[in-house]
């Protein structure tokens, strides 16, 4: 009860403006979705129509059989190729993170604080723009171009994983409970599979989302180091668009498939990573 005699959650009820402000950004932010999904059902002529088309057409079908046989795009292989590495870059990520993050919050060690400042440096640096060059120059004495390592190998640490992790730990995981689970005889892996994880699971479901739609929409780096004929989503679309120059609807046909699959995954873990952020909010 507050002192006014009113339940404490009647002081975060919304007004009537806030209700409408919120209406009018969750409209903005969705309408160009919408109107994606909505000319991926039309034909070019109704793309170039005044005013635009709102409603979905009937030439979904056909227009995703002309995706799908777009020769010089390489469409499925993009998407089979994005769920590799993007799946193969967030596992790694977030194992790495997690470990990490644990040494740096709960365990004491020489140099931790230096270790821990470096991290935060290459977050201040955009280091993939710097390092192209070098970093192209190593893939081709690997032997790696066009080749979907190439890809991958850059990305599997990643500093804001690690600040992340660091930080959730630190408020998620007492220090009274990894020294009752070390006078008990655990090892300090089994202190980080037992104790650590379970309590770090709604920060590793937010971390792994990011990462996720961060690779999944890597576009750059790609380009550079893949050939046409392996590509990723993204430079699979950018092929799509060359190759079709003015056709709006396989762009949006393909631009509506390469999302649909970070769609799936917040469906599948939406509840896991609403957790995590709710979580952190209240540990904040």
């Amino acid at each position: 009860m507050t002192t006014t005699g009113q339940p404490a959650n009647r002081l975060w009820d919304a007004g009537l403006l806030t209700k409408v402000v919120l209406a009018f950004a969750l409209l903005l932010s969705a309408f160009p979705i919408y109107y994606m999904f909505i000319m991926a059902t039309r034909t070019n002529d109704d793309a170039l129509d005044v005013p635009p088309p709102f409603l979905p057409g009937g030439h979904l079908g056909e227009n995703v059989r002309r995706l799908l046989s777009t020769e010089d795009a390489y469409f499925i292989t993009g998407l089979v190729n994005s769920a590799i590495v993007a799946t193969t870059v967030t596992v790694s990520v977030v194992l790495i993170s997690t470990l990490a993050g644990f040494a740096f919050a709960k365990l004491r060690f020489r140099g931790s604080k230096i270790l821990l400042g470096l991290i935060l440096v290459t977050m201040m640096v955009p280091l993939q723009q710097m390092g192209i060059v070098p970093l192209y120059e190593l893939m081709v004495t690997l032997g790696w171009t066009g080749q979907l390592q190439a890809v991958i190998l850059p990305f599997l640490v990643n500093g804001f994983g690690v600040f992340m992790m660091t930080q959730y730990a630190s408020q998620a995981v007492p220090d009274e409970l990894v020294e009752a689970a070390r006078v008990d005889g655990a090892s300090t892996l089994g202190i980080y599979r037992k104790v650590v994880l379970p309590a770090l699971r709604p920060g590793m479901a937010v971390l792994a989302l990011l990462v996720f739609m961060q690779t999944w929409n890597e576009f750059m780096w790609p380009l550079i180091v893949l050939l046409p004929d392996n590509p990723v989503v993204q430079t699979s679309i950018a092929a799509l668009n060359q190759a079709h120059g003015t056709d709006y609807v396989m762009l949006f046909t393909g631009t509506a498939a390469s999302v649909l699959p970070l769609f799936v995954v917040f469906v599948l873990f939406g509840r896991q990573i609403v957790g995590g952020l709710m979580e952190g909010a209240v540990k904040a």
